[in-house]
């Protein structure tokens, strides 16, 4: 069924907006609240002006998620955990965490589940986007370090390219050194 929506309806349009959704939705909860009305044509032309201003808030939307996209760009966010040898950590930083490390750099409080689902299980430097509209992706740069290379890392005695380096050697070494006690096992 066709309506046009009075206010402002979670995942399904902004005031003014001319929507398709479910008959029963419509019939059994839009209508009845006053959200919606059945879109006729004598309705259409009656509510142009809820259409109008529906379009010029929706301008105004993407402009200031535009802006907060340009602000969170390419910030980084630094954590440091505990981590194994293999590099892979106790835990893992989760999109809440990230969420929470961004609101305290930048101030900007986005909602969690714009930002990549899958958590982060291993150090080093990864590129997490956050969606915040259709073609608006910005990207987070998140570096995740050891607790004890957090004050190294944060003073500039450790660059991110080392980083990476250092998580890729020990990820290779790591088989290598089991190999070794597994003989040393048997023997």
């Amino acid at each position: 069924m066709k309506v046009i929506l009075k206010e402002n309806v979670y995942k399904h349009g902004v005031a003014g907006d001319v929507v398709t959704v479910a008959d029963g939705f419509a019939r059994n909860y839009l209508l009845p609240r006053g959200l919606a009305i059945k879109a006729t044509p004598g309705a259409i032309r009656q509510n142009q002006h809820l259409i109008q201003q529906a379009a010029q808030k929706r301008a105004a939307l993407n402009d200031q998620l535009a802006q907060i996209a340009q602000q969170i760009d390419g910030v980084e966010l630094v954590f440091g955990v505990k981590a194994g040898k293999n590099n892979k950590l106790y835990g893992s930083i989760t999109t809440m965490d990230i969420a929470q490390a961004l609101l305290e750099k930048t101030g900007i409080d986005i909602n969690r589940r714009r930002i990549s689902e899958r958590p982060l299980r291993e150090l080093g430097v990864h590129e997490v986007p956050v969606r915040m509209g259709p073609d608006l992706s910005p990207t987070l740069r998140i570096v995740i370090i050891r607790e004890e290379e957090l004050a190294d890392y944060l003073a500039g005695k450790i660059a991110p390219e080392q980083l990476a380096l250092e998580a890729e050697e020990a990820v290779e070494e790591a088989p290598e050194a089991e190999a070794a006690s597994t003989e040393a096992a048997s023997e």
